[in-house]
């Protein structure tokens, strides 16, 4: 292509491929985080930085109480500076079912237990290598008292499928790409 600037030829669809990895250097390690700086040679022939989370695979889950109640637990986030309705859920340990780490997680943050019916998946966001799973469970009824961790401060909020819907279209929900596919999984969406 005679006359074409790098970044037109990067556009060329031969160029849509893995970037070439050249260093890779741990800049921040705290709690279940790391922060990577990674340098890749780019298809265009240009040097670009990243910065990268590599954390655990995540799981939450969507629970649907006997009563067509959504199960959320509510707590202030540092990032944006606000309180919100989450879905349970946290980290996927080692070697463990993400299914399970959802069902664990529901226990421990809201004492409600149900009956596991999908699983479904998706990637966190583009500069992360977290893998978050969505974990459907109905029939969920509460059997025992929540137990959080020290820095928890949660409490737990039922809402009904038309505020949950609202909450998460509004974005006043976190994990909203897992409420959207358990909701329509479950045909809830409309």
């Amino acid at each position: 292509m005679a006359g074409a600037t790098k970044l037109e030829l990067c556009y060329d669809d031969n160029m849509i491929k893995r970037w070439k990895e050249l260093s890779r250097e741990e800049v921040l390690r705290k709690y279940s985080w790391l922060i990577e700086k990674r340098v890749y040679k780019l298809p265009s022939g240009e040097v670009a930085d990243y910065y990268i989370r590599a954390v655990k695979s995540g799981a939450c889950v969507l629970a649907v109480t006997e009563g067509n109640q959504i199960v959320t637990v509510k707590q202030y986030r540092p990032g944006p500076d606000r309180i919100y309705n989450e879905l349970p859920g946290g980290v996927v340990e080692d070697d463990e079912d993400p299914k399970l780490a959802g069902i664990r997680e529901l226990k421990e943050e809201t004492g409600y237990f149900g009956d596991v019916v999908w699983r479904g998946q998706w990637q966190n966001d583009a500069y992360t290598q977290q893998e978050r799973n969505i974990i459907v469970a109905t029939n969920c009824k509460k059997v025992s008292e929540p137990k959080l961790d020290n820095t928890e401060f949660a409490e737990v909020e039922l809402l009904n499928i038309k505020d949950f819907i609202t909450k998460a279209r509004n974005g006043e929900l976190t994990d909203t790409a897992g409420a959207m596919l358990g909701l329509d999984h479950l045909g809830l969406l409309k």
